[in-house]
């Protein structure tokens, strides 16, 4: 199971979710996506939050606004980190966590410390917790299933992109090639306008 958020401070909407237990969130670090960012409390225990980024956007894109909602779900579902004020939120791209055998259900490390962001937490704030409660939703998705058709589409729009890249190359190609040809024969043409002295037809013995 799945849980979504609808984050409304920015429009259109941005979409937060998180997996139900433990296991879905072992689920979803298996099956993220390389544009998911991830969220959790620091050295506490709690619910994994993603943001999924749209084409073209970064990291650093976020809005501070959505980052608050990110960074205040998390922390109002931490056992913990949701009894105490003055907590950090760490977030990182997906394509950052690391995940090996012998680590807990849940559990997760990262691949680069320096590429894993902060926010700091001075307490929790009821009112953006509500609003996003109200929109919460829940469905069960075949994670692996989206990963896969992700993967294809990125593949045949790799694909498409290149041999558009090669028709192009092939078009600019052919032009040069006719331009080249277009200078070939106005050479040509300009050196058949030319004649010298003694194809005009006259001698100077003719005279004589």
């Amino acid at each position: 199971m799945v849980y979504f958020f609808e984050s409304d401070v920015v429009q259109p909407p941005v979409t937060l979710f998180m997996g139900a237990d433990e296991r879905e969130n072992d689920d979803l670090i298996k099956w993220g996506w390389p544009e998911d960012v991830w969220f959790h409390v620091d050295k506490f225990s709690s619910a994994h939050v993603y943001i999924r980024l749209r084409p073209g956007e970064t990291i650093d894109d976020i809005p501070s606004a959505v980052l608050e909602d990110a960074a205040q779900l998390v922390k109002a579902n931490s056992i913990e980190g949701n009894k105490v004020n003055d907590v950090d939120i760490v977030y990182t791209m997906w394509t950052n966590l690391r995940k090996t055998q012998g680590m807990e259900v849940g559990q997760v490390g990262f691949h680069k410390d320096k590429e894993v962001k902060k926010i700091h937490v001075t307490k929790r704030i009821n009112a953006i917790i509500n609003r996003l409660n109200k929109t919460k939703k829940s469905a069960s998705p075949n994670l692996r299933q989206e990963r896969e058709k992700r993967d294809r589409n990125e593949r045949e729009d790799k694909k498409r992109l290149l041999k558009e890249l090669k028709e192009k190359e092939k078009a600019e190609e052919l032009k040069r090639q006719e331009e080249a040809e277009i200078r070939s024969y106005s050479s040509l043409f300009k050196e058949s306008k030319m004649t010298a002295n003694t194809e005009t037809g006259y001698d100077s013995d003719d005279f004589m």
